[in-house]
């Protein structure tokens, strides 16, 4: 029997809008520009973001598999949040096996699956060399020791708190550029329907083998989405800086559901409620640094390493 929708009986079931039994925080980033600037820019069923998926029931399954037709899954989690997850659903699920990694990830068929850490080896290592002398070795003495979640600790409080969220994404930015340069390249992977053959054309935009649809998404689906995001928006040249940020502070609202579960994890990790909301200044800040230190997104793609045939490629895929 299929469930009633969690969120009441007047939600318009045929809308693409509508929200998920057990996905939060999850929008298609061409729709939402579109209506926040009352004009279609961007091609819609294209891109999506979201938090994460691991909870999604049966119906979320088939409704991204068979009705978005999502072909690549963007998932931009750290190791440690993958095995936070993987402890969470093996506890639910009252087995005493040893994790492996991945039991918390849902069977999606037919659909690629990229994880990628945002804030993976690179990441860290500009972490700790923020760190006092004293906490850096005690990290090291931690990590070495088999105390990770106590070295993760010491990181969140002495570091990560100070920084901020612009502060990590500013980081983010200059360290994990392998992986930046990974995501792009998959953005890339785009095939344009007038260079298909005819008889790809006949079967549609989504029988091709691009990337296309994407669902980009994090634990929350609100910052290190967002700068995603933040730089594919401003790489088409079309969207307003008022609008990537109205797109961006729309998902506070949306993890409030969570909020108090999401501290849980949260706190593990040194962080305080502030890693819950979305700073106002996040977007303006972050394309202020890309401009100063990059001279821009495409400035900052082009150092990564992201050709201009790529960049040129992912404007297309998004571009209506």
């Amino acid at each position: 029997m299929t469930p009633s929708h969690p969120r009441g009986s007047s939600v318009d079931l045929d809308s693409p809008d509508r929200p998920f039994d057990n996905i939060i925080n999850f929008r298609d980033i061409g729709r939402s520009i579109n209506s926040i600037l009352g004009k279609k820019v961007l091609k819609e069923g294209i891109l999506y973001r979201s938090a994460r998926l691991d909870d999604a029931s049966e119906r979320d399954k088939r409704r991204l598999t068979e009705e978005l037709r999502i072909s690549t899954i963007i998932d931009l989690r750290s190791t440690t949040e993958h095995n936070m997850a993987t402890t969470k659903r093996m506890t639910e699920l009252g087995s005493t096996a040893t994790p492996v990694g991945d039991e918390h990830l849902p069977e999606l068929p037919g659909v690629r699956r990229a994880l990628i850490s945002l804030t993976g080896r690179a990441f860290e290592r500009s972490l700790l060399w923020r760190l006092d002398w004293w906490n850096f070795f005690k990290v090291l003495a931690y990590v070495a020791s088999g105390y990770r979640s106590d070295a993760i600790l010491i990181v969140g409080e002495q570091v990560m708190t100070p920084r901020g969220l612009i502060g990590l994404g500013k980081d983010t930015l200059d360290s994990s550029t392998w992986e930046m340069k990974e995501i792009f390249d998959l953005f890339a992977d785009y095939v344009d329907p007038d260079e298909q053959d005819s008889n790809e054309k006949e079967e549609g935009p989504h029988h091709t083998s691009s990337s296309y649809p994407v669902l980009v998404h994090c634990t929350q689906g609100k910052d290190r989405t967002g700068l995603v995001v933040l730089l594919l928006l401003i790489l088409t040249a079309l969207v307003s800086e008022d609008a990537i940020t109205a797109d961006y502070v729309r998902s506070e609202p949306e993890l409030v559901v969570e909020e108090e579960e999401r501290m849980k994890e949260i706190r593990k990790l040194g962080l305080g409620r502030d890693y819950t909301k979305c700073p106002p200044g996040f977007t303006a800040e972050i394309g202020k640094y890309l401009q100063e230190r990059y001279g821009g997104v495409e400035g900052y793609l082009r150092y990564i390493g992201v050709q201009e045939e790529k960049l040129e490629r992912i404007r297309k895929a998004l571009l209506v």
